[in-house]
């Protein structure tokens, strides 16, 4: 697919880290871009500085999703990108016994339901709704109507303790990659997920130096955190290039995690 103003690109979770990371590179390419999020200083600003669009959004929310795709769509067209960034996690035993005084307790199923909510379904809902307008589209020269990228983690292959959950959500997102391309492969339309180690997000960029330092110590090479930079820079490698579909892409310096 040719990166240019013609096209139009949805990114969620798109307001920091990987997200915001991937809506910049695209639009250094000229592409259109909303954002879905619901930090909404922080879509704003972003959309602001890239021309785009900020759209108020909760994956887990069907109503919100469609009105984001509406306001979207009114302000800059018809997407033919979807990259799902928005996700969350927890960690949890799925049981454990207190130090204390050796109780024992199990993972509330309502934490569970929640981690899955937004990782799995969350990125399936956007999924299922960006490819049915897609496929409203004329196909580009190259047969592209459109190009989904989703994010999962290095969890869905080797989660640690407490990341049942996590784990779970993301191990979905790989497994119903595939077959979603198969769904989508006569109406040209690509799905390619993204597995990546540990990057530096806001998530990581308030802890102490020393467990950073610890982190990138156990990355065979290079030895450092991931940068978001390095993310978007293989979204966007999985859009431009038309052969690339129904993959699975860890990205991650060759780490396997370990159990804690």
């Amino acid at each position: 697919m040719k990166l240019d103003n013609n096209v139009s690109a949805v990114i969620t979770g798109g307001a920091s880290g990987l997200g915001a990371a991937t809506a910049r590179m695209l639009a250094a390419k000229g592409v259109k871009v909303a954002i879905f999020d619901l930090q909404e200083e922080k879509g704003e600003a972003l959309a602001q500085e890239l021309g785009g669009v900020f759209c108020k959004v909760n994956v887990t929310d069907e109503a919100s999703v469609d009105a984001g795709f509406a306001k979207a769509r009114e302000a800059i067209g018809q997407e033919r990108i979807l990259v799902n960034c928005a996700g969350t996690g927890n960690a949890i035993k799925t049981a454990s016994r207190s130090k204390e005084d050796g109780s024992i307790k199990h993972f509330p199923l309502d934490a569970f339901n929640w981690i899955i909510q937004i990782n799995l379904v969350g990125t399936f809902r956007c999924i299922a709704k960006s490819a049915a307008g897609m496929m409203t589209l004329d196909p580009l020269p190259d047969g592209d109507r459109g190009a989904i990228v989703n994010t999962a983690s290095v969890a869905a292959e080797d989660g640690q303790i407490g990341q049942a959950a996590y784990s779970a959500s993301k191990g979905g997102v790989v497994g119903m990659t595939l077959p979603i391309a198969r769904d989508l492969m006569s109406e040209g339309i690509r799905v390619n997920t993204i597995l990546p180690g540990i990057f530096n997000t806001p998530l990581l960029q308030g802890a102490p130096q020393n467990v950073k330092d610890a982190l990138s110590a156990s990355v065979p090479f290079p030895k450092r955190l991931g940068n978001p930079e390095e993310y978007a820079a293989l979204a966007t490698l999985m859009i431009e290039n038309g052969y690339f579909n129904g993959e699975d892409v860890r990205l991650d310096g060759a780490i396997r995690m370990a159990p804690r």
